[in-house]
Order: structure tokens, then C-alpha cells, then sequence
């Protein structure tokens, strides 16, 4: 009997762990969420931070029910928004190597066209690469 019983207590404090995470978590992005929002005025932030404080659990529930599908959609433009600002800087650091191929481009031109020697050629293609 004593195996079982501790068995359940250690079932029961998992339990409560998962509820507390999972509470701390919507708690969390509910207030990320409100700080987000650049629609809501700051008296209405402040106003769902109190009853945060006060009300905590009560709060969150209507918090998602009654916001729930804008806080959705917020989330995602944020994700789109960091995504973008992403690419945008690996295609900024990414530029400098097709960089050096436009130069040689432009230098192989310069070449063919008769306004450049082989030798001014090489130099422009060693400096391009280095």
C-alpha cells in the first residue's frame, strides 16, 4: 500500500507541476501579448494588469476567450516581422560575396570592351576576391 500511495503523491505533483507551467506560460503571453498590442491604450494595459495581479486566474480566462483570436494574430505578424528581419540580414551579409562576382563581371567587361589590359584585369579579379 505504501508503494501506491507514494506512487499517486508523485502522479498528483506532476500533475500540478504541468497545470503551474502551463499557467505561468499563458500568463506570460498574455502579458507579452498586452505589451504587443500597440491598439490598446495604455489604460486598458493597465487595467488587465491589475486584474492579472488580483484576479489572476479568473483574468487569463477571459483574457483568451475575449482576445484570444487578435492575440493569435499578433504572434504570428511578430514571428513574420523577426522572420523578415532575418532574411533581410543574411541577404545583407550574403550580398558581400556576390559583390566580388559583380566587380569581376564588370571587370571582364572592361576587358572585352578594349578599356582594361589582361594585367588590370588580374588585378581588378585579385582585389574582387581578397
Amino acid at each position: 500500500m505504501d508503494f501506491w500511495s507514494n506512487f499517486w503523491n508523485i502522479i498528483w505533483i506532476f500533475l500540478w507541476a504541468f497545470v503551474f507551467v502551463a499557467y505561468l506560460y499563458a500568463l506570460f503571453a498574455i502579458i507579452a501579448d498586452l505589451f504587443r498590442d500597440d491598439k490598446l491604450n495604455g489604460w486598458w494595459k493597465a487595467l488587465w494588469l491589475i486584474f492579472l495581479v488580483f484576479l489572476p486566474f479568473l483574468t487569463a480566462l477571459v483574457y483568451l476567450i475575449a482576445r484570444g483570436d487578435g492575440m493569435a494574430k499578433r504572434s504570428a505578424a511578430a514571428t513574420l516581422d523577426a522572420q523578415q528581419a532575418t532574411d533581410s540580414y543574411i541577404r545583407s551579409v550574403a550580398g558581400s560575396g556576390s559583390n566580388a562576382a559583380h566587380e569581376i563581371a564588370k571587370a571582364k567587361e572592361l576587358l572585352d570592351a578594349g578599356a582594361i589590359s589582361a594585367e588590370e584585369y588580374e588585378k581588378l579579379k585579385a582585389r574582387a576576391l581578397a
